[in-house]
């Protein structure tokens, strides 16, 4: 049986997801209920993308963020997890996120992430609530690497 990962749920802008390339992917597998019912993951989903809609910085700063339901990400021992993902930036990857009380803290962060032109920012300059959350902080896929030479061959 083969599952489709990942779904597009939302765009918070008018804006094309091509126009401006952020990427917020939340695993909506975390915390999932015996009988079936959105488990936590899908009430962040929600949540996050009420708070994007109605925030007054969605035209400014942070523009256009597609929001990406995954039906997993991997991150079981430290659910909810969310990643931030940009063309030409850093990725990140955050865990044990409260679907209610980080809400406000992933979108200042997308506010943050929004602004930097490489991703790159220090644990310190992120919102406080997700300092202890950062699981990993992914380079920028360098644009100049084909995508049929394996690692390997890189690596020689």
């Amino acid at each position: 049986m083969t599952r489709d990962l990942t779904h597009t749920s939302d765009v918070v802008s008018p804006l094309s997801a091509q126009a401006c390339p952020h990427r917020i992917a939340v695993c909506t597998t975390c915390g999932r209920r015996a009988d079936g019912s959105p488990g936590a993951g899908a009430r962040l989903l929600e949540h996050l993308r009420d708070a994007m809609a109605s925030d007054p910085r969605r035209t400014g700063s942070f523009a256009a963020f597609t929001l990406v339901d995954v039906a997993c990400m991997a991150g079981c021992a430290r659910p909810c997890t969310v990643a931030f993902q940009a063309e030409g930036k850093a990725s990140y990857l955050f865990g044990d996120i409260d679907p209610e009380a980080d809400v406000a803290a992933l979108v200042a962060f997308a506010v943050q992430y929004a602004g930097l032109a490489d991703g790159w920012c220090s644990a310190s300059s992120r919102p406080p609530a997700l300092v202890n959350k950062t699981l990993a902080r992914l380079p920028a896929l360098a644009p100049n690497i084909p995508a049929s030479r394996s690692l390997e061959e890189k690596a020689r």
